[in-house]
């Protein structure tokens, strides 16, 4: 009896997460699908009518719209009115400017104004943390997320002192923090690379 709860054990350890991750990667496919509509809305209605790997054309679908929208970027005309326009518009709409900023930090770090850092604590040790904002006062604004949600938490405000910022992506960070601390190690081992965000503007 022992031997066979042993072995039932072994068994859901190896099957649960690989359950757990079909089911995920089901969701994820369902996700994309419903993205891609209004794109696909811009086509005749019968054009998507037989596909028969939904997943696959949302996937690529999103592929060469995020290319052409990146090619036009590149035109300064365009670039200016499309700042302005989200300037004027999307900023006012709510949850739009925070999902800017999440989608912003785990694409391009390089154009993120979010960093990762570790609140420190007189013991020597701290708090994993996104630095949201730095004030002119010295203060800052930080995310203090909880595990495995990662992008969600609480805000507080403390001198830019207490912070040790990091050399790894926030892409990094966030994935080490999903997976309860698994990962932060290297981070911390990246933290020469970055004393704070002004340096790492210059």
């Amino acid at each position: 009896m022992k031997f066979l709860k042993s072995r039932l054990l072994t068994g859901l350890y190896v099957l649960l997460p690989v359950l757990l991750l079909g089911l995920g990667l089901n969701e994820i496919a369902e996700l994309l699908v419903a993205m891609v509509d209004p794109i696909a809305e811009l086509f005749p209605s019968d054009y998507f009518a037989d596909v028969h790997w939904p997943g696959i054309v949302a996937v690529l679908l999103i592929v060469i719209t995020s290319l052409l929208l990146g090619i036009l970027a590149y035109i300064p005309a365009v670039s200016n009115l499309a700042s302005k326009f989200e300037t004027a518009v999307l900023f006012k709409v709510p949850m739009y400017q925070m999902l800017k900023i999440i989608s912003s930090a785990l694409i391009d770090t390089d154009a993120s104004s979010v960093s990762p850092a570790i609140l420190k604590s007189d013991g020597g040790g701290g708090d994993p943390c996104y630095v949201m904002e730095e004030h002119d006062s010295g203060m800052a604004t930080v995310l203090l997320p909880w595990s495995p949600a990662s992008f969600a938490g609480s805000i507080k405000v403390v001198p830019q002192s207490s912070l040790q910022y990091l050399g790894c992506s926030v892409d990094e960070y966030s994935r080490s923090i999903s997976f309860m601390g698994i990962g932060v190690e290297e981070c911390l081992a990246k933290s020469a690379k970055t004393k704070n965000r002004s340096d790492q503007n210059r």
